[in-house]
């Protein structure tokens, strides 16, 4: 009795030590699957890497690569309408095994295919700057272009009064980012007492806009002010109103760019409302280390936007060079 009583001693402790065993193998295992994030490859896949816009992009991008010790590649095509160049870059990436994917895509409705066959291989997609119609996405990061068009509406109805006439020049019509910035300023504009005279689109060419300003003024000769919904439209009314000698009119751009910096120093560009490139670089690659180390982040995360004017525009200019390297 004694014999079979210590024989089942044995078992029941040799099935204890071997469930402490399995638990302490399984433990390990899971230690092993959890991702080394500063051994982390991002790829960030821009529009374009040759202009001062995306170049803060891209120095947003290997700021956050420097603090949170991963590593980033910044790629794009050598222009904003090369999608085929873009998809074959993001295709590269996704046969490369990158642990996220940051893109910013230049026609969102082609690069839905590519961006499925990243989902397939379990790289977790972030689209930045432009937002795509697509479920799979981990968040879009950017600008809320509704909230930056309002800041342009609050502007003009603090410098003018009920009645006057204000026009807009919007980019491509259908093209959601400029509908959002136009209904933005329209909801203040229209707030405030102030009349929208005309929208008309420039599909966002500083020359074409020129012309729309320059027929704008033979159309509606009480014009007060501009409301245009990039920078490169607004620099094209400024010049047409120059050349009509009609400088009174407030002129407001969208975007931040060098060129509106300089015109708004020149005394001829009124104001901007500025997005932040570099949070959108830099945010986008936050969140990529977030949902790499198993963290929540929100679905749309808006990078800010602020009015720039001559009140302010030389700070502006000063955190612009230095972002810029100049």
């Amino acid at each position: 009795m004694k014999r079979k009583k210590l024989l089942a001693t044995v078992i029941v402790l040799g099935m204890f030590a071997s469930s402490l065993t399995g638990c302490g193998s399984k433990s390990n295992e899971q230690g092993s699957a959890q991702k080394d994030v500063k051994n982390a490859k991002i790829a960030v896949v821009l529009k374009a890497l040759n202009s001062d816009y995306w170049k803060m992009v891209q120095a947003g991008a290997q700021d956050a690569a420097k603090e949170l010790g991963v590593k980033v590649e910044v790629l794009g095509p050598n222009a904003e309408t090369d999608i085929v160049g873009q998809t074959s870059l993001m295709e590269d990436q996704i046969v490369r095994g990158v642990d996220a994917l940051v893109v910013a895509p230049s026609q969102p409705s082609a690069a839905i295919a590519t961006l499925d066959k990243a989902a397939s291989e379990k790289i977790p997609v972030f689209l930045i700057d432009t937002d795509a119609n697509w479920d799979k996405k981990q968040a879009f990061i950017g600008t809320g272009n509704f909230a930056g068009g309002q800041l342009a509406g609050k502007f003009f109805a603090q410098k003018l009064k009920s009645g006057d006439e204000i026009v807009a020049i919007r980019g491509a019509l259908g093209d959601a980012t400029h509908d959002e910035r136009i209904n933005g300023a329209k909801q203040e504009i229209e707030a405030a007492g102030l009349k929208i005279a005309e929208i008309q689109p420039a599909n966002s060419d500083r020359d074409k806009a020129m012309s729309v300003m320059e027929n704008i003024l033979q159309s509606h000769p009480k014009v007060k002010a501009v409301f245009c919904s990039n920078d490169e439209m607004a620099l094209g009314a400024v010049r047409a109103l120059k050349q009509a000698n009609r400088t009174d009119v407030l002129v407001v751009g969208f975007d931040g760019s060098p060129d509106a910096l300089k015109s708004i120093k020149a005394g001829e560009l009124t104001a901007t409302v500025a997005q932040s490139a570099y949070n959108i670089g830099k945010v986008g690659v936050e969140s990529a280390v977030k949902v790499i180390k198993g963290e929540t982040i929100e679905k749309r995360i808006d990078t800010g936007t602020t009015l720039i004017n001559k009140d302010n525009v030389d700070k502006a200019q000063a955190d612009l060079d230095k972002i810029l390297g100049k």
